[in-house]
């Protein structure tokens, strides 16, 4: 990210209709590789130029003062990737993290993880912890990074904790212990890349959101991107079961 001053320049030159805001946006950073491919790059390339794409949607995000933004940066399924772009992954996980830090904080913005981070090297961890640590207080947007995530996991996961001691759950404990429990639902699920999937991301927590596809790849997206994207979504009525008379009237 850069500076609190920059970030709180006005966005009207993205987002100039005064629109219905999404409270959440979920995006799946997709992309990454082709656009390596396609300059004859080696794949980590494109995985590096995709964070400036993430450090602009958190600014932008932020600006509008969203909530939340959650971002897929590294689903339980990508352990099958090749070694070694594994293994640069994780080196840039733990590098964007140590960069970003201190303007995250600066900025008000409240950064964590979700996700199985015991796979994690101790390294990574450790810089993990750091920077929840030091970002706890805040009290502006919610970042969160998913990462070793997957939405079957994290239904298993909150289903364990939620039976332990208990003879039966209802729909209340459950959601209490998935992750993103303490946020409203996403609103607004993007993926770029061309892909049109979920992907075993958030699969309880997407069951009402919009759902934006872009054929764009992910470094190439900016800010003229995701104003498309939040301006088709304030387009959308969201009826969440009721009738669209219902939804007028209301």
């Amino acid at each position: 990210m850069s500076d609190a001053s920059h970030i709180s320049h006005s966005c009207e030159d993205i987002f100039p209709a005064r629109l219905e805001l999404p409270r959440h946006i979920a995006i799946i950073m997709d992309g990454n590789g082709r656009w390596a491919q396609q300059r004859h790059l080696p794949r980590f390339a494109g995985h590096k130029s995709g964070v400036k794409s993430a450090r602009m949607a958190v600014e932008v995000c932020a600006n509008f003062h969203l909530d939340a933004l959650t971002l897929f940066a590294f689903s339980s399924e990508n352990w099958k990737r090749p070694r070694t772009e594994v293994d640069l992954l994780m080196n840039l996980f733990i590098s964007a993290l140590r960069e970003e830090a201190a303007s995250l904080h600066e900025n008000n913005i409240r950064m964590r993880v979700i996700g199985d981070r015991t796979a994690f090297s101790d390294k990574l961890q450790k810089r993990i912890d750091e920077v929840e640590t030091l970002t706890a207080g805040n009290d502006g947007m919610t970042l969160s990074i998913a990462a070793n995530y997957g939405g079957r996991w994290d239904i298993l996961q909150a289903a364990r904790q939620a039976v332990t001691g208990n003879q039966g759950i209802d729909e209340e404990q459950f959601l209490r212990h998935l992750s993103l429990s303490d946020l409203p639902e996403p609103d607004l699920f993007i993926r770029t890349g061309g892909e049109q999937r979920i992907s075993n991301f958030l699969l309880w927590q997407l069951a009402y959101t919009e759902l934006y596809f872009t054929d764009t790849l992910w470094p190439d997206f900016d800010k003229s991107h995701l104003a498309a994207a939040m301006r088709d979504y304030a387009g959308r009525q969201r009826r969440f079961g009721r009738t669209a008379e219902q939804v007028e009237k209301a």
